[in-house]
């Protein structure tokens, strides 16, 4: 019987892979035989060295400002197909940073407007192959985030660009799907994290006990570009250990 999550001969875009939730995925999908390319906002790999969630051992890795839609618009991939992109870059401004104007707008570049400008980049690579596209939310998509108005905005934007996507592009053979992942041991969720107070309550709050890891996104990654999702798209799937079951 034939292997579902074998991704060999496949070439995977993470971007946003250098670090955290992205490149997480990024390995995963390595690990299941797939080339995997990802991009970050740094010269090179090496200067992503020693940082907390990012390996990128294996990993092609090339500099790409994906918040700059000419960029984006000029870019040349250094691959000749592609099969699934995977987009996982954030940012989030806390000590209500996202209540200046600049601020917001720089938070929504990133988190949703470069969303939709590497979809539209790789539109023709993916109807191509039948590709498969998968964004990364968050419980954000569902639900305000005190003192965060850009990051809730940005990802409730990505919730109803994901199923508007979806609905768009099945004709063209694309799948378009999304994770929304709940806490994440990340740089991105330190302040949580390393707050011993904050961290217990939110333990409390997940029933599974425990927060998600990187790699537990990418098996989500895995089924939503498998053929065993071959019937889903336009959704976006919670992974949150339970925590928004109440």
């Amino acid at each position: 019987m034939m292997n579902k999550i074998d991704f060999s001969n496949k070439t995977v875009l993470a971007v946003g892979g250098s670090s955290g939730i992205g490149n997480g995925i990024a390995r995963v999908f390595r690990a299941h035989g797939a080339t995997v390319f990802v991009c970050g906002t740094r010269p090179s790999a090496e200067d992503y060295a020693g940082e907390e969630s990012s390996d990128l051992s294996g990993l092609n890795y090339f500099l790409l400002d994906v918040a700059d839609d000419k960029k984006v618009e000029s870019f040349q991939p250094p691959f000749d197909q592609l099969d699934v992109l995977v987009l996982s870059q954030g940012t989030v401004m806390y000590k209500r940073a996202e209540f200046q104007m600049e601020n917001f707008r720089r938070v929504l570049d990133v988190n949703l407007m470069s969303v939709m400008s590497c979809c539209v980049k790789f539109h023709d690579m993916l109807a191509a192959t039948k590709g498969s596209i998968i964004i990364i939310g968050s419980g954000a998509s569902f639900h305000a985030v005190f003192g965060n108005p850009a990051y809730s905005a940005s990802k409730g934007g990505l919730l109803t660009l994901t199923k508007t996507l979806g609905e768009a592009w099945a004709t063209d053979g694309i799948r378009v799907n999304g994770i929304a992942p709940g806490l994440i041991d990340t740089k991105l969720t330190k302040v949580t994290r390393d707050h011993p107070r904050r961290y217990e309550d939110s333990l409390a709050q997940i029933p599974l006990r425990r927060w998600g890891t990187p790699e537990d996104m990418g098996g989500v990654a895995l089924f939503l570009a498998s053929p065993l999702a071959a019937y889903v798209t336009g959704q976006m799937i919670v992974s949150d250990g339970g925590m928004s079951l109440s």
